[in-house]
């Protein structure tokens, strides 16, 4: 295969092996919606980044974490559910963001790399990035493990317990912040929360243990970029699309398994 190839395939599943676990706790907890909400303000991270001459992916995990902790704050002190809040953030920050990108004249933006991505563009030094904070993520995740399933389960029942039920949530919110910046450069900022969702949907028909499903969710996650990247080769696709509808593909082969094949 071509350099290019080998760097996107090698980003690539490091980005899907770390998308996968998280995926696991937002197919567990429902949070399909806040994984959408932190994808939509990654474009105004872009802008930030540009805009204050920074690391895209600081600028995008800055935004995502503000969300985050805005969401928080919003819960305790508005009178709306939690997906009317979503909403309100998303797009917002998907308005400011294109309303930023759209003032930066003397920069040319390519907003359709961000937009659905540009995994064939990855970089020697972006591979280092998504190895190096997938490393942070997935250590973090391994320290939480207990207390997260636990609030995940009950969170009342965990709260008794002890377990500090805001701020683990919180932390799971800031990971879910930095794979989002760290799948940027694969999916884009529109298609990254399906590559958190749609592994870890494909993985809870065949798990039988929260573990098997964190692991199994990240290998699908692998095979939809090897089998995405495939396709975009052969019949001349986008990249980052293509990978989703790899997934996809996983996602209805997983559902069309006969019975036996379901877990007890």
């Amino acid at each position: 295969m071509d350099d290019f190839l080998v760097r996107a395939l090698v980003g690539g599943c490091g980005v899907a092996a770390v998308a996968g676990p998280l995926g696991a706790f937002v197919v567990w907890r429902r949070m399909a919606f806040f994984g959408s909400t932190l994808s939509h303000s990654a474009l105004l991270g872009v802008a930030l980044g540009f805009l204050l001459g920074i690391n895209l992916n600081v600028g995008i995990f800055a935004v995502c974490a503000m969300i985050a902790l805005s969401l928080v704050a919003m819960q305790r002190r508005a009178r709306l559910s939690d997906d009317t809040l979503l909403g309100i953030l998303a797009h917002a920050t998907l308005a400011l963001g294109l309303i930023a990108l759209a003032f930066m004249e003397t920069q040319r933006v390519d907003l359709m790399s961000y937009l659905f991505g540009d995994v064939l563009a990855i970089s020697a030094n972006d591979i280092a990035m998504i190895y190096l904070g997938g490393a942070l993520v997935i250590a973090a995740l391994a320290w939480l493990w207990r207390p997260l399933l636990s609030a995940t389960v009950h969170e009342e029942l965990a709260s008794v317990e002890g377990v500090p039920v805001t701020a683990v949530n919180l932390a799971f919110m800031v990971l879910l912040a930095v794979v989002v910046a760290l799948a940027m450069k694969v999916v884009g900022v529109l298609l990254v929360t399906s590559l958190i969702i749609i592994p870890a949907a494909a993985a809870r028909r065949f798990a039988r243990s929260p573990e098997q499903m964190a692991v199994l969710a990240g290998v699908l996650g692998c095979g939809a970029v090897a089998g995405g990247l495939w396709g975009s080769v052969v019949l001349d696709t986008p990249s980052g699309p293509s990978i989703v509808v790899a997934a996809f593909a996983l996602f209805l082969l997983a559902t069309a398994m006969p019975p036996l094949m379901q877990p007890r």
